[in-house]
């Protein structure tokens, strides 16, 4: 596929597999716009990637995703071809002690945002019969205790993508899930550190019940960051997804995966008492 002067957007390009997509597609010869929420990250990417632009785009907020679309359709004569719905957050904590707020911020950012962001894009889109990116987890086909808002989110995204490549299929709209396992990415430095601020105003009491599962959480975070998959492994099949002549509908993606998916097939009963036990 001839890559010269096709324009993708990423969303969430500040850091992690935002970040390595920018990189590698701008290499590639796309003509990438790099979404990110702060003028400092905008600048630093401009310094660090040759050639790749910049957008100031929030997705929790219907203002700054519209006004984001009408740059990229000045600048591109409304030429569009592949979103890549990449920005997202993950909040910890047993659901117990979960403050309702912080669910609201996960699904706004990790579901609403992606869906926000897709609606002002679609007629750009439409044009190119172009191809959308949801960045999914493995996370999105199993979930975990204390990542539970997390896997939620996930589970929605692969909802939601299943209903719009049908939808949008009549337009040659691609819908492509990608969904790693562990990676090496910021968002689970930034996770071990919710799992202590979404704490915050929790009675010592209920935090308490919860505490060796929170121990575990953390672990876990911290194990991730160190030895989960370069983000180059995902931002690579993010590549190949956007221009394989007949992309699947969903990606798996690392090593990690295989045993989660293994986790599921079993039966329930026997699923939850492994999980139990390990944790």
């Amino acid at each position: 596929m001839q890559t010269e002067n096709r324009t993708v957007l990423i969303t969430g390009a500040s850091t992690g597999i935002g970040e390595a997509c920018s990189l590698l597609l701008a290499r590639e010869g796309f003509r990438v716009f790099a979404a990110v929420r702060r003028i400092e990250d905008a600048d630093r990417l401009k310094a660090t990637i040759p050639g790749v632009n910049t957008l100031l785009m929030d997705v929790t907020n219907d203002d700054s995703v519209s006004y984001a679309a009408q740059e990229l359709d000045h600048a591109t004569a409304g030429e569009l071809f592949a979103l890549i719905n990449n920005a997202g957050i993950a909040v910890a904590g047993p659901l117990e002690c979960l403050p309702l707020p912080e669910l609201e911020k996960q699904l706004d950012i990790n579901v609403v945002g992606p869906v926000r962001v897709t609606q002002k894009f679609l007629p750009m889109l439409r044009r190119s019969r172009g191809r959308i990116v949801m960045m999914s987890s493995i996370a999105g086909r199993s979930a975990l205790p204390v990542v539970g808002a997390y896997s939620a989110s996930k589970f929605a995204l692969e909802a939601i993508s299943d209903t719009w490549r049908v939808e949008l299929y009549k337009w040659g709209i691609k819908v492509i899930l990608v969904e790693p396992g562990a990676t090496r990415t910021p968002i689970w430095d930034k996770s071990a550190t919710l799992t202590t601020g979404t704490m915050e105003g929790v009675p010592d009491e209920k935090v308490a019940l919860y505490r060796s599962l929170i121990d575990v959480g953390r672990k876990f975070a911290n194990k991730s960051s160190v030895d989960g998959m370069p983000v180059e492994e995902v931002s690579s099949v993010v590549l190949r997804a956007i221009t394989a002549n007949n992309p699947k509908a969903r990606y798996l993606v690392g090593p990690s995966v295989r045993q989660r998916i293994i986790l599921e097939s079993l039966p329930t009963g026997i699923r939850d008492w492994i999980l139990a036990k390990s944790l």
